[in-house]
């Protein structure tokens, strides 16, 4: 396991192959990670502890959406998204 300290907090790399990768995000309570979208690549996120803030959309039309312990997102290529964090949240993250 390999850690990586972010000024929002740190993840935990967990597994990582040429085809996925599977990470532990802690992500500090009031902190945000940048807005993003991936041409290819799939992400799903599962809400280990804490809660946060869902992003999704293009800037003129955010949804927001609130996540606890135990939701489930499917980010699909092309997304636009970003992770707020209400409390300190652990996201997993594949």
């Amino acid at each position: 396991m390999r850690r990586v300290d972010k000024p929002w907090g740190h993840e935990l790399i967990w597994a990582e192959t040429p085809r996925y990768v599977g990470k532990l995000l802690h992500i500090l309570t009031g902190h945000r990670l940048s807005r993003q979208y991936h041409r290819v690549k799939d992400e799903t996120l599962l809400i280990q502890s804490g809660e946060m803030e869902l992003e999704i959309g293009p800037a003129e039309s955010i949804e927001k959406r609130r996540m606890l312990a135990g939701d489930v997102f499917h980010v699909r290529p092309g997304t636009i998204h970003r992770m707020v964090a209400v409390t300190d949240v652990d996201v997993i993250e594949v």
